[in-house]
């Protein structure tokens, strides 16, 4: 993916700072808002929900998930799969229950997904983790009518990683119906040379092999029946939107079922926040592609 060249460093570390950009409030006001929101709905979702908290589907530490059911769960269920965002150093599962709210109303499942974030995990680490946890999920409720998955900015990037995995390593292979890629980063190379980088410590060689705009005709191969929705906030920054953009047309022009929702009137954050709300164009839109609208 070609992308966007900033003439400088500074300019470089703007673009890759959401907070800067928001229209709502400060760069430190909006992320300590986001992390309240998120944290308060998430406790609102498991008032609502039956629960199941820290699921482990691997051996690691950080290899666990939380399960929102419906407390009247139908045989054949719809699931949404949430990888959360924080730039892969920030955040975890424990308040990425939020889009439950809406959700088991309609009888879906949502399960959260934690991963080892930096500076305990690396690049490599946090995709295989996503990658297993999705087929943990697959072995451990059969009853799945409908597999979705939904990723925010460093959380759409893993998504997008999942989307592109052979997963004749893994003896199954999920069938995604649908995936939403909100805010996400899909060339990890302008990063490189960014403070985003220094807890992960990519080289150029990772930054490649775990780049989804790099590896499309793996993601042919694996997900040519998803339908992906492609979703950035109107006050992302410019870079964020170009990613967004260039990883959109590159689906398109591999033939692949994608759409891309530019979202008005919001910004890095709160365009992941509203799927907290039924009424958010998003929310709708996944209702939508479940039938459940």
């Amino acid at each position: 993916m070609p992308h966007w060249a900033p003439t400088n460093r500074d300019e470089l570390e703007l673009q890759f700072s959401p907070s800067r950009w928001s229209h709502r409030m400060s760069a430190d006001s909006v992320i300590e808002a986001h992390v309240k929101v998120l944290q308060e709905a998430t406790t609102c979702a498991r008032g609502l929900a039956q629960t199941f908290l820290n699921v482990p589907y691997g051996e690691g530490d950080g290899e666990k998930l939380d399960v929102y059911i419906p407390k009247t769960a139908s045989c054949d269920v719809h699931l949404v799969i949430y990888i959360h965002g924080g730039y892969w150093q920030f955040l975890s599962k424990e308040e990425s229950g939020f889009m439950a709210i809406p959700l088991i109303d309609k009888g879906v499942v949502v399960v959260a997904v934690g991963y080892d974030i930096a500076p305990k995990g690396n690049m490599d680490l946090m995709v295989s983790q996503v990658r297993r946890s999705v087929v943990s999920v697959v072995q451990q409720y059969s009853h799945i009518s409908g597999l979705y998955l939904c990723g925010h900015s460093a959380g759409a990037h893993l998504a997008a990683m999942v989307l592109s995995t052979d997963w004749s390593q893994y003896g199954v292979t999920p069938q995604i119906k649908g995936a939403f890629l909100i805010s996400g980063i899909y060339d990890l190379l302008p990063i490189l040379s960014t403070y985003v980088n220094e807890p992960l410590k990519m080289t150029e060689e990772v930054a490649m092999r775990n780049s989804p705009c790099k590896l499309l005709p793996q993601l042919q191969l694996s997900s040519s029946s998803c339908h992906v929705v492609v979703a950035v906030a109107e006050h992302d920054s410019p870079e964020f939107r170009k990613q967004s953009e260039q990883y959109y047309k590159m689906l398109e022009a591999s033939g692949l079922h994608v759409t891309m929702e530019d979202v008005p009137n919001t910004d890095h954050f709160n365009i992941i926040e509203l799927m907290a709300d039924g009424d958010y164009h998003l929310t709708k839109l996944l209702l939508k592609m479940m039938g459940q609208s």
